[in-house]
């Protein structure tokens, strides 16, 4: 028997406590762990040279340390990846020592800032106070990331979460529930533009993280310095194997646009879009923060199935609304949307048992969840999603009824129209969860 929704919930609820109570906090991405001289100490004299040792390894090139504006010349301690030393200039007559850092995280690129004051016990002859760097100069505030570049980035995300549902998931709900609808108009066109969006997506996307990395503008985005730089690091290498696999998305749209339903039947066509689906769904969560957590392998793996689900989801409701609903042909309602039931019923029940996961692996307590503004986008967003599954729960006999009826009166307009309302109020809660998935894939997690 068909486990039912409201179960499921609470069963997932509780195995979500019991590993957010059991899971030690992990450091999401790349921070200071500590500095040499410590920070804050007292000095009779401007060092020669700070260490600065950072939670996990960097590269020289994501690491920038400035006093007053000016870059400092960084080399390597001999102490571990993790470790930089900065070379100070020296100075004289002043109070205070002022450097400001800021780092890169290899995994997603994310940057991370702040500032290290020293006390000089060597006073300048005309101080009336605190609040100057080692130049002269008043201290400097820690540089912060663009919020417009940040904002913009959000939404092309969010473009590429929508193209990658519709292409993957209708590719998905072509191959197995509906080989007629490659010939449908308005599948044609749904696929095309999805394959366009997601390929433009993951063109941008790569320049405006760089820019953001960077602490750049929005005019960064399109220099090619920028992609330059990323391309040098894990996150550009995972951008540019997406593009190339939007790339072959293309090989496998041309055979449907040519080949009709022939190519939607053919063995070669599904092993070829299975392919590169997965290809596509990979290097979509590479990137996210599902591999920073304390078992990498488990929120990789969850990650994975957790955007799958969706996909099926979200691309199935979009061509059972726009593609099969307004054909009105009763052998096709009453063949394509019980089977599209039981594939939303095993999609969701596949996110839910991912989300939770990825949820232990990336927040991992309960403080971070309640405390942060990464928790409480979480929360909102598993908020939508629990009322998306009641509704379809509830309306699935609503369905039934409805559908028989559908068919017995040859798929009378009357009868079809329920269908597409209730189809499209679900399609614009999925499209929320979305919007706040993009937000915080590009949000600083909670730790």
């Amino acid at each position: 028997m068909r486990p039912r929704i409201p179960s499921l919930l609470l069963t997932l609820l509780t195995a979500l406590t019991a590993l957010l109570l059991s899971a030690s906090p992990a450091s999401a991405h790349t921070e200071l762990d500590s500095s040499s001289p410590k920070a804050g100490a007292r000095l009779a004299h401007t060092p020669a040279t700070v260490r600065l040792t950072f939670s996990e390894p960097v590269e020289l090139d994501d690491v920038h340390i400035e006093v007053a504006g000016r870059p400092l010349t960084l080399s390597r301690t001999g102490q571990g990846g993790d470790s930089v030393r900065v070379t100070v200039p020296g100075t004289t007559g002043q109070d205070r020592l002022t450097l400001t850092w800021q780092v890169l995280d290899m995994e997603d690129g994310h940057p991370t800032s702040g500032t290290l004051t020293f006390r000089l016990t060597a006073k300048p002859a005309s101080a009336e106070g605190g609040g100057t760097d080692a130049s002269g100069s008043p201290a400097q505030a820690a540089p912060q990331p663009s919020e417009t570049v940040r904002r913009v980035w959000a939404a092309v995300r969010w473009l590429g979460y929508l193209a990658l549902a519709l292409y993957v998931g209708g590719l998905g709900f072509l191959a197995m529930l509906w080989p007629d609808g490659a010939q449908d108009r308005r599948t044609r066109r749904i696929l095309t533009v999805s394959w366009t969006a997601g390929l433009t997506a993951s063109l941008l996307a790569p320049g405006l993280q760089g820019a953001y990395g960077a602490l750049g503008t929005l005019k960064d985005v399109f220099r090619p310095a920028t992609y330059t730089g990323l391309l040098n690091t894990e996150v550009g290498v995972v951008a540019a194997c997406r593009v190339l696999m939007w790339v072959l998305a293309a090989i496998v749209l041309a055979a449907v646009l040519q080949g009709g339903d022939r190519a939607t039947r053919s063995p070669g066509w599904r092993v070829g879009a299975l392919a590169v689906a997965l290809g596509l769904l990979r290097t979509t969560s590479m990137t996210g923060h599902n591999s920073e957590g304390t078992h990498p392998g488990w929120g990789a793996v969850a990650d994975l199935v957790h955007l799958l689900g969706v996909s099926l989801w979200l691309g199935g409701l979009t061509l059972l609304l726009l593609g099969v609903l307004p054909r009105r042909r009763p052998e096709e309602l009453s063949a394509v949307i019980p089977g599209y039931s039981t594939l939303a019923a095993v999609s969701v029940t596949a996110i839910a048992a991912a989300g939770t996961v990825l949820t232990w692996q990336v927040v991992g307590s309960f403080g971070a969840l309640l405390d942060t503004g990464y928790g409480r986008l979480l929360l909102l967003k598993l908020a939508v999603l629990a009322l998306v599954l009641v509704i379809a729960h509830r309306s699935r006999g609503w369905v039934r009824t409805r559908l028989d009826i559908a068919v017995l009166l040859r798929g009378d307009r009357a009868t079809v129209r329920p269908f597409v309302h209730s189809v499209a109020a679900e399609t614009g809660l999925v499209l929320v969860v979305l919007a706040a998935t993009s937000l915080l894939v590009t949000s600083a997690p909670g730790r």
